[in-house]
């Protein structure tokens, strides 16, 4: 895989590998998460993204989960399924693409003030040249949120995340983040493992802030 030689690409294969634009040709109007979790991103939501901000919110769905009371200056979405980023309220405007077959994002360099990805993390199979892309649109020092729990479609996840839970997926969005050149990165426990909702973490990467010489 580009940019994690120390992981052969079986790690990256998934048990169904016909394209992914065939899995989510019908909409899925669910959520991937419990009403607790649910809770716990749109909090972290709230104290992570500047109102105002343009947001980018990859692997979107119909709901985006950003707290209410909020108004940002753009949210774009991006999925698999048109129908579903249509009827997400939220979006201001939204794109459909494959990121394993094409991860370069259709975005200006240094456009978006914060990026999303909310249990999604697991099906990318290039998942540091994704972050790339991430890095390059976002302003320095912004933050990318991703947020993952231990449910997903299990035949679409790839294989070294059926492999690994709880501390080692944060450890291996970790890796990623870093290899995509976010500096700074953060490991949350919003929802611990064995309670009575669905657990949920957070990894929160940053790129560096440029040094601005004050003479």
């Amino acid at each position: 895989m580009g940019g994690l030689p120390d992981l052969p690409p079986e790690a990256f294969a998934k048990q169904d590998r016909a394209p992914d634009t065939l899995f989510y040709a019908h909409p899925r109007f669910v959520t991937h998460i419990d009403d607790a979790a649910i809770e716990a991103v749109t909090d972290l939501y709230r104290k992570l993204l500047p109102p105002g901000g343009r947001i980018l919110d990859l692997m979107s769905s119909w709901i985006s989960h950003l707290p209410a009371e909020v108004a940002y200056g753009a949210v774009i979405g991006h999925g698999l399924n048109a129908r579903e980023l249509a009827a997400n309220p939220r979006l201001t405007r939204h794109f459909v693409q494959d990121l394993n077959a094409d991860p370069l994002l259709p975005l200006e360099d240094t456009s978006i003030d914060a990026a999303l990805i909310c249990v999604g993390v697991q099906y990318l199979q290039d998942p540091v040249a994704v972050l790339r892309e991430v890095a390059r649109v976002l302003v320095p020092g912004a933050p990318v949120v991703i947020t993952f729990s231990n449910r997903c479609f299990p035949t679409k996840a790839v294989a070294i995340w059926q492999a690994v839970g709880g501390d080692d997926h944060a450890r291996l969005i970790a890796l990623y983040l870093r290899h995509a050149g976010f500096s700074v990165v953060e490991a949350r426990v919003l929802l611990p493992d064995g309670g009575p909702t669905d657990p949920l973490r957070a990894m929160i990467g940053r790129t560096p802030t440029p040094i601005v010489d004050a003479q």
